[in-house]
């Protein structure tokens, strides 16, 4: 790895890390903190737990987890993790009351108990009943992002209103891609890292999957050609 994650700022200031680590384990958090992850995605109290006693201060980490139910149950995760904030707290998905459930959300937020709050997988219309109906819009909106999947207005979008990109399967099921091989070989880097660094390219932030955490943050030491860029984009 070389230097420090680049973070995007979201629309309330908070700093986000542009590549986080979706942590499902003790052993995972050890391993990523060590490669130099500082964005973590955490469900299980153990891997909260684990976060708080690395010795790495909390105001380092960025922590995000995410309410399914109320703010109550919210409340209760928070205390399981031993925190007494998180960094971003997302919307699970956007259900039947999902507006009730994002002002819930809204008083999260409003008492210090999330520095941000966002979405997963909502689309134009929801965004849309969240601005007309509430007084939050979504610092993040969490969705499936890939090459082969690259929802150029949902994007536009989320630039338009200030939304930051979060992507989740950033790799889709392009790693033995021709095309992509074919770049991996031209700037000496795997299929992943060529697909990872046009997110970076495209402003996006990324969740990845702990499979190879050391090679998915290796990607800050070069930069992709215009051509590539679009290429890419024009994958799908």
């Amino acid at each position: 790895m070389t230097g420090e994650v680049p973070t995007v700022q979201l629309s309330n200031g908070a700093h986000m890390p542009q590549v986080g680590l979706a942590a499902v384990s003790t052993t995972t958090v050890a391993e990523a903190l060590a490669a130099g992850y500082r964005g973590f995605e955490v469900a299980d109290p153990d891997v909260g737990q684990a976060l708080v006693r690395s010795g790495v201060p909390r105001h380092e980490l960025f922590v995000t987890t995410r309410m399914a139910e109320s703010p109550r149950a919210f409340e209760e995760s928070l205390a399981r993790l031993r925190m007494d904030y998180v960094d971003l707290c997302l919307l699970a998905a956007p259900v039947d009351d999902f507006v009730q459930a994002w002002k819930g959300l809204e008083k999260v937020a409003a008492d210090g108990r999330a520095r941000a709050i966002g979405v997963c997988d909502c689309l134009i219309p929801h965004l849309r009943r969240l601005s007309e109906e509430t007084s939050t819009v979504p610092a993040v909106n969490r969705v499936e992002l890939n090459p082969g999947h690259v929802q150029p207005i949902l994007r536009a979008y989320h630039s338009e209103h200030g939304i930051t990109t979060q992507a989740y399967r950033p790799l889709g099921d392009l790693v033995g891609n021709d095309e992509i091989g074919f770049m991996a070989q031209k700037y000496g880097k795997t299929p992943a890292q060529i697909i990872l660094r046009w997110h970076v390219e495209l402003k996006h932030v990324i969740s990845v999957e702990p499979t190879a955490p050391r090679e998915y943050i290796d990607i800050f030491d070069f930069e992709l050609a215009e051509d590539d860029v679009l290429a890419l984009s024009e994958m799908a």
